[in-house]
C-alpha cells in the first residue's frame, strides 16, 4: 500500500514538474496568453449575464401574457443579449487566433531548441537512445504540446469561469435550486478526480510505447534488406506485435479513462435538468419563484455542467502534455559538449603540416569501461598511416577522439603542436576529409551531394569524379550531374561509396581519415580507388582503418592496435619480417 502511495506520490510530482517546465518555458509568450485568457474570460462572462435576461424575458410574458405583452420590453432584452452574444464570439474567435499562433510559434521554437540541442549532445547520448525516440520526440511529443497549447489552456480558463460564474448566479437567482444544482454535479467532480489520478501513468505509457514504436520501426525499415536475407521478417514481426500491444493497451486505457468524461458529465447534466425541474416545480407552486426562474436555470445548470465535461478533456489532454513534456526537457536537459568559448587556438587549414601525436593517451566511452589505457604514437607531416586490428581493437576509437567527437579522459592529441584541447570541434573538423564505412547521401542533386557544404567549381567536382572513376556513371543518369537523388534512384552500395569518396577529394582538406573506404566496391573499382587515393594522400597526413591488409601496404606506418594498445608499429616489411601480430592478420587472409 505504501509503495503504491510512493508511487502516486511520485506520478503527481512529475506531472506538476513537466507543467511547471512548460510554463517557464512559454514565459515569453506569456502577454499573448493573458491576453487570450482574459478575451476568453470576458467571452465567458457576456455568456452568464444571459440567462439572466432571458428569465426576464420569460417573467414578462408569462405575467403579461393575457393583459398585454410590452414589445418594446422584449425587444430591447433581445438586443441586449444578442450584443452580448456577439461581443462573446468575437472575442472567442480573438483568443483562438491568438492562440493558434502563440501555439504554432511554440512548437516551431521547441523543434529548433531541440534540433539546436541535438547539435550539441554528447555523442553517448546516440549510444543509448534509439532514432525513433528522438524523432518521436520531435515530432509526437511537441505536436502534442501545441495542441494542447492551442485548445486547452484557455479552455481551461473559459470553463473554470463559466463553473464559477454560473454557480455565483445561481445563489443570486435562488440559493434553494442553486444547491440542488451543484448537489447533483458533485457527484461528477469527485468521479472525475477519481478517473484523473487512475489515468495519468497510462498516458506516460502511451507516450513511451509510441515512440518504442517509432524506434522499432525506424531500425527495421534502416535494415530491411538484412531481415529479408536472414529470413527475419517473422521475428521482427513479434517484436513489433509485442510493441504495438503494450501500445494499444495504454492508448487503450487512457482513450477509455478520457471517454468515460464525455457519457459521465452528460449523465450528470440531464441529472442536474431534472433536479432543477422537480424542484423550480415545487418552488413555483409554494409561489418562492416565478416560472422565468426555472428557465434561467435551465441555461446555468447547462453551463455549469459543460466546464465540467470541458474541464475533464483539458485534464485529460494536459496529462497527455505531461508526458510529452517530460521526454521533451528531458532532452533538453541532456548534457552537452562543453562549451568552446575559452577556446583561443586556431588552425587554418591551409596552413597545416599535419604532424600529430598522441600522448598518453586514455579513454573510455564509459568512464567504467576504459578502451584506450596509454596510447603514445608519432605521426609527421604527409605520412600515411594505417591502423589494424581485430574487431574492438579500438582503431575506430582512434579517429573518435582524433576528430574530438569524444573528450580523452587523459593525456593529449597535439596537431601541429597545438593541443586539441584548446582547438575549437569545427576547426578541427575542417582539417579533416572523412570517408566512412557508412555512406551517407542526402535527397538532392547528384552536385549538392558532392560539395556538400564547399563552394567547388565544377570543373573540380568533375575532376575528383574522373579520379575514382564515377564520371562515367553520373554521365549516364537522365540529368547528368543535376540528377536527384532519392528513393527512385538506382544506386549501388558500391557507387555511393564511390560518391562519398569523390565528396572527401572534393573537401580537399590537409588531412584525410578513410574508414573501411574501399569496403562496398569490387577488386577492379578498388584499384581505381587505390590509385586515386594515393593521388589524394600525396603530402597529406591520412589515416587509414582497413580489414583488408592488401590496400595498406604501401602505408608509411602501420600501427597494430590489440586491447585499446599498439602492440606493433612500422612498414609492411618491418612487420612482416617481426612475424607477429600483424603478420598473423596478414597471412590469414590468403589461407583456404
Amino acid at each position: 500500500m505504501r509503495k503504491m502511495n510512493n508511487n502516486s506520490v511520485e506520478k503527481s510530482q512529475n506531472f506538476k514538474k513537466s507543467i511547471l517546465n512548460l510554463i517557464k518555458y512559454c514565459k515569453s509568450y506569456l502577454p499573448f496568453i493573458i491576453c487570450a485568457l482574459l478575451l476568453s474570460i470576458a467571452g465567458a462572462v457576456l455568456t452568464i449575464l444571459g440567462p439572466n435576461y432571458l428569465g426576464d424575458i420569460t417573467n414578462h410574458i408569462a405575467t403579461n401574457i393575457f393583459t398585454g405583452i410590452d414589445l418594446n420590453f422584449v425587444l430591447n432584452i433581445g438586443l441586449i443579449l444578442i450584443l452580448f452574444y456577439s461581443l462573446s464570439t468575437i472575442f472567442n474567435l480573438a483568443q483562438g487566433f491568438i492562440m493558434a499562433s502563440v501555439s504554432q510559434k511554440i512548437s516551431k521554437k521547441l523543434r529548433k531548441e531541440i534540433t539546436d540541442k541535438i547539435n550539441k549532445l554528447e555523442l553517448k547520448y546516440f549510444d543509448k537512445t534509439t532514432y525513433g525516440n528522438v524523432l518521436s520526440t520531435i515530432i509526437n511529443d511537441v505536436d502534442t504540446i501545441g495542441q494542447t497549447t492551442n485548445s486547452s489552456v484557455v479552455t481551461l480558463f473559459s470553463a473554470i469561469t463559466l463553473l464559477v460564474g454560473s454557480t455565483i448566479m445561481m445563489f443570486v437567482t435562488n440559493w434553494i435550486m442553486a444547491l440542488v444544482a451543484i448537489g447533483a454535479s458533485i457527484i461528477g467532480f469527485s468521479v472525475m478526480a477519481l478517473i484523473m489520478a487512475k489515468s495519468q501513468k497510462f498516458f506516460i505509457e502511451q507516450q513511451n510505447s509510441l515512440a518504442d514504436l517509432n524506434g522499432h520501426v525506424e531500425e527495421i525499415y534502416t535494415g530491411h534488406d538484412i531481415v529479408k536475407v536472414y529470413n527475419g521478417a517473422k521475428q521482427t514481426e513479434n517484436q513489433f506485435n509485442v510493441i504495438n500491444k503494450n501500445l494499444y493497451k495504454s492508448a487503450w486505457k487512457s482513450q477509455f479513462y478520457s471517454g468515460l468524461m464525455g457519457p459521465l458529465m452528460g449523465f450528470i447534466g440531464n441529472f442536474g435538468y431534472v433536479a432543477v425541474c422537480v424542484s423550480g416545480a415545487l418552488l413555483v407552486a409554494k409561489g418562492i419563484i416565478e416560472i422565468g426562474t426555472i428557465v434561467s436555470f435551465m441555461i446555468y445548470i447547462r453551463l455549469f455542467t459543460q466546464p465540467l465535461s470541458q474541464l475533464a478533456q483539458v485534464f485529460t489532454n494536459l496529462q497527455s502534455t505531461a508526458a510529452a513534456s517530460e521526454r521533451v526537457f528531458k532532452l533538453l536537459e541532456q548534457n552537452e559538449l562543453e562549451s568552446e568559448e575559452n577556446k583561443t587556438d586556431f588552425l587554418p587549414p591551409e596552413n597545416v603540416n599535419g604532424n600529430i601525436q598522441f600522448k598518453n593517451v586514455k579513454f573510455g566511452y564509459d568512464e567504467n569501461k576504459i578502451v584506450i589505457k596509454n596510447l603514445s604514437f608519432d605521426v609527421k607531416s604527409g605520412q600515411k598511416v594505417a591502423i589494424v586490428g581485430p574487431t574492438g581493437a579500438g582503431r575506430t576509437t582512434i579517429v573518435n577522439i582524433l576528430m574530438k567527437f569524444y573528450n580523452i579522459c587523459d593525456g593529449d592529441i597535439l596537431i601541429d603542436g597545438k593541443s586539441i584541447k584548446n582547438l575549437k570541434r569545427e576547426n578541427i573538423h575542417s582539417l579533416f576529409g572523412m570517408v566512412l564505412q557508412d555512406t551517407w547521401l542526402f535527397e538532392g542533386s547528384v552536385k549538392d551531394n558532392l560539395v556538400y557544404n564547399n563552394n567547388a567549381s565544377m570543373e573540380k567536382v568533375e575532376e575528383a569524379c574522373q579520379a575514382c572513376g564515377i564520371d562515367f556513371f553520373i554521365k549516364t543518369l537522365p540529368n547528368g550531374y543535376d540528377t536527384i537523388l532519392d528513393d527512385n534512384t538506382s544506386i549501388s552500395s558500391g557507387q555511393k561509396q564511390l560518391f562519398t569518396i569523390a565528396r572527401a577529394m572534393i573537401q580537399n582538406a590537409p588531412m584525410l581519415i578513410l574508414d573501411e573506404a574501399t569496403s562496398s566496391v569490387d577488386t577492379r573499382t578498388e584499384i581505381i580507388i587505390q590509385k586515386a587515393m594515393d593521388s589524394l594522400t600525396k603530402n597529406r597526413t591520412s589515416f587509414v582503418i582497413a580489414h583488408r591488409l592488401s590496400t595498406i601496404k604501401n602505408a608509411d606506418l602501420i600501427l597494430v592496435l590489440k586491447d585499446g594498445d599498439i602492440v606493433e608499429q612500422g612498414n609492411h616489411e618491418e612487420l612482416l619480417k617481426l612475424n607477429g601480430a600483424y603478420a598473423e592478420l596478414y597471412n590469414s587472409q590468403f589461407i583456404d
